[in-house]
């Protein structure tokens, strides 16, 4: 469906927004903030209890005040492709981006294209106020894929995916132009504390309406450079990246405290719903720290196992959402546009792969998914979970490794040769959700990478060799 007739079937669907405000109450137009770190994993915030090192209490107060979840799953194992599927509720076997660049031998930066709509667009069709900051990572200056292309009134911070590793440069982009940063003793300011700025300077300016705000922070990718260490300058025990690292993280959990404060004074904190999430599992280098960045999980970034894609999410909205609950249900980034389109009463769009969780969100049973897809390419790989079970192979012609989640967390057995009705149902999902596409081809087997081959010895797989 193209742009011109999803918008139109959106802006009928309104109609039925009288019939929603009944069923949701009159304030059933919540203001929606979506958090978004980066490199982020699950055991580096203080709720999901596995590491005590790193404070992040306005953040863990998100899960004390709403509900934390375990299963949730982001969009891709990397930055790129889990911030397009995302944005256009479309999982990577048929989104826009299925990696960071193209595997066609070019490295091209694939933005998205006019036809593709997004979340922005869809709230903004409905009347919102739509605002982001942070790594865009989808179109650069001049391209198609540029957020003022693709639904934000206003966006603030990085373009191109490449210069967010940066934190002190000269220039960020806001609203179609390169922008002098803030220096401070002839300085570039730290681009997190300006982008942190720009969401409460808009939020405050735009509170009066509904409003979309997406902050997608790029703490605590790397490089690791923070203004001061903060409670970590004394701390032993911790080398100095250590102490960064915590750094910039506890640095980013205090923007999460001014911005709920923020919330109270506009008197708008019943009303707005916040998310805390990460774009995809930690950077190698965390990979057995003493943080416990992963948790219980084996995989990291650039890995479809669960450490690279399980990741935190916190949702919190007063009154609605219950307070202190922990839930296992999964799903996954494609699912964020039609819940929000179940949120403000408006037709799930016909473009999106997800589901809408907005009954899971407020406490309530509802179906799962009959599955859950993704595909990779820098090594190939494609895994798929139905139920309590995850397939994952690396190659079209490699074997599916089969585990079961609620009794092997670490994927450390394939019982594969145990269920091979079910692995052969998923090979055919797989199969079907992958479209081809001049980027995005499938490969016979996982390219530069021993992860997933199979053993001459045992015939167990030799994971977590490389990610």
């Amino acid at each position: 469906m193209n742009k011109s007739l999803m918008k139109n079937k959106i802006i009928s669907s309104l109609l039925f927004l009288a019939l929603s405000l009944m069923t949701y109450g009159e304030d059933s137009k919540p203001n929606i903030i979506f958090i978004m770190a980066d490199d982020l994993g699950i055991g580096e915030i203080g709720c999901y209890g596995f590491n005590d090192i790193i404070k992040t209490p306005h953040i863990d107060s998100l899960a004390t005040e709403g509900t934390m979840f375990t299963q949730a799953y982001t969009g891709s194992p990397v930055c790129g492709p889990s911030r397009c599927v995302l944005q256009t509720g479309k999982h990577s076997g048929h989104a826009r981006r299925r990696d960071n660049t193209s595997t066609d031998g070019n490295k091209t930066l694939v933005p998205l294209k006019a036809a593709d709509f997004t979340i922005a667009e869809m709230l903004k069709d409905a009347g919102y106020a739509t605002g982001g900051c942070g790594k865009w990572g989808l179109g650069n200056a001049g391209t198609s894929g540029s957020p003022d292309k693709q639904g934000y009134d206003h966006f603030y911070g990085y373009l191109d995916q490449k210069k967010a590793h940066k934190y002190y440069v000269d220039t960020l982009w806001k609203n179609g132009k390169d922008v002098p940063v803030e220096r401070i003793d002839g300085k570039p300011r730290y681009s997190h504390d300006s982008m942190a700025d720009d969401m409460l300077k808009w939020i405050e300016d735009n509170h009066e309406k509904p409003f979309f705000y997406y902050a997608a922070f790029t703490i605590p990718h790397n490089e690791y450079k923070v203004p001061d260490l903060g409670i970590y300058a004394e701390v032993k025990n911790l080398s100095p990246t250590e102490k960064i690292f915590a750094a910039m993280i506890t640095r980013m959990d205090s923007d999460v405290g001014r911005l709920m404060a923020l919330l109270k004074k506009l008197e708008i904190d019943d009303n707005t719903i916040v998310f805390f999430t990460s774009d995809n599992g930690p950077a190698k280098i965390w990979k057995d720290d003493k943080f416990n960045s992963r948790g219980d999980q084996q995989g990291i970034k650039r890995s479809l196992f669960q450490g690279g894609v399980n990741e935190p999410m916190l949702v919190r909205w007063p009154g609605k959402i219950p307070a202190g609950k922990v839930s296992d249900f999964k799903w996954v980034f494609y699912d964020i546009m039609p819940t929000f389109a179940e949120m403000i009463g408006i037709s799930k769009p016909e473009s999106t792969d997800g589901i809408s969780v907005l009954p899971t969100l407020l406490g309530k049973k509802q179906k799962p998914h009959d599955f859950i897809y993704w595909e990779f390419y820098s090594g190939f790989q494609q895994s798929i979970i139905i139920g309590d079970y995850k397939g994952i192979r690396f190659g079209t012609k490699d074997a599916m490794q089969l585990y079961k989640l609620s009794d092997d967390r670490k994927e450390a057995n394939d019982i594969a040769s145990s269920y091979p009705e079910l692995v052969s149902r998923m090979t055919k999902i797989i199969d079907r959700e992958h479209v081809d596409d001049t980027h995005w081809p499938t490969k016979e087997h996982k390219a530069s990478s021993k992860k997933g081959k199979k053993s001459k010895k045992s015939g167990k797989s030799k994971k977590g060799k490389k990610a």
